[in-house]
């Protein structure tokens, strides 16, 4: 349910949006609906959202907010994550709270994984 004035979708740049479908789908067992040739849309994956086609990337590097996935087994996570095409941008580092990864999707969003269990 939709909660007055909380963030309540997040939507990504896609270069191939089969790509991400693919990669998403493989690596956390996502599902999309379709909505045109343009966009795919996610949902009760904790935070519902969409990829619309692009050829910009999400990156914190040239300022976009950095998406951070939870795990409660970071090294299998990232094993997932790299046999769905995904490629470590930024191999695991301590900091206050726990360890975190970064990666890149297929078409080259940033997103981050984080686990305060070690």
């Amino acid at each position: 349910m939709a909660q007055h004035e909380k963030i309540n979708y997040v939507e990504f740049p896609a270069k191939d949006l089969e790509a991400i479908k693919s990669f998403f789908s493989e690596a956390f067992g996502w599902s999309f609906t379709d909505y045109g040739p343009d966009y795919v849309a996610f949902s009760n994956e904790g935070l519902d959202g969409g990829f619309f086609r692009s050829e910009h990337v999400a990156s914190s590097a040239t300022g976009s907010a950095l998406i951070v996935f939870y795990s409660q087994a970071l090294a299998e996570t990232q094993v997932k994550i790299e046999a769905a095409g995904g490629r470590i941008s930024t191999p695991v580092f301590d900091f206050p709270g726990g360890n975190r990864f970064h990666f890149l999707d297929p078409n080259g969003n940033e997103f981050a994984v984080w686990s305060d269990i070690s």
